[in-house]
């Protein structure tokens, strides 16, 4: 009995994918994962700098500036449990203007939520997976320090240290400062 395709049976009695027809699927198919994924890495850069800014407004004019849900958005507001171990690690990423090695984010974990790793056998091991796991998500970046360190650092757009220097000085009254900024930026 034919199925009307192009393909011969495999040993199994499935389709063999070399019929033009499946070949045109799995290519549009492939095309369509690599843009939505592109477009998920785009997103996650943007949210990863829009979170930037408003943790740099709420550091430099307190977090009464910021509403209860962008507080709890940013991990600000304080709540009856503990944040998450990865929720936790976001934070401390967020909040570093320096790539971090999984030691200095296990001190600083350690300063912010003094019990997170209590629950943690090796904590620099839980840290480290952690990292690497926001790493895959393209939240964040891993790189090598100057000893040969792996590192890493919270993605974000590269403007994001224009807008906060924007927003500051906006903030500030220092408008004139923010207009030879952007005209600096245009040249």
């Amino acid at each position: 009995m034919s199925t009307g395709l192009n393909a011969s049976n495999g040993s199994n009695g499935q389709l063999q994918a070399s019929d033009p027809h499946v070949q045109e699927v799995i290519r549009s198919a492939e095309k369509e994962l690599h843009e939505l994924l592109q477009q998920r890495a785009e997103l996650m850069k943007r949210i990863g700098t829009i979170k930037q800014t408003l943790a740099g407004l709420a550091s430099i004019f307190g977090d009464s500036v910021l509403g209860d849900q962008l507080l709890t958005f940013l991990d600000r507001k304080s709540a009856s449990r503990q944040p998450g171990f990865t929720r936790a690690c976001r934070v401390v990423l967020m909040e570093s203007d320096r790539p971090l090695g999984a030691r200095m984010v296990c001190q600083a974990l350690q300063r912010r939520f003094p019990d997170l790793l209590d629950r943690h056998k090796d904590p620099i091991a839980s840290v480290t997976t952690v990292l690497n796991r926001l790493a895959d998500y393209t939240e964040a970046r891993c790189s090598l320090d100057a000893s040969g360190r792996r590192v890493w650092q919270w993605i974000a757009e590269p403007r994001n240290g224009a807008d906060l220097v924007i927003a500051e000085n906006l903030l500030s009254g220092n408008a004139s400062s923010t207009s030879q900024y952007r005209q600096g930026k245009q040249l």
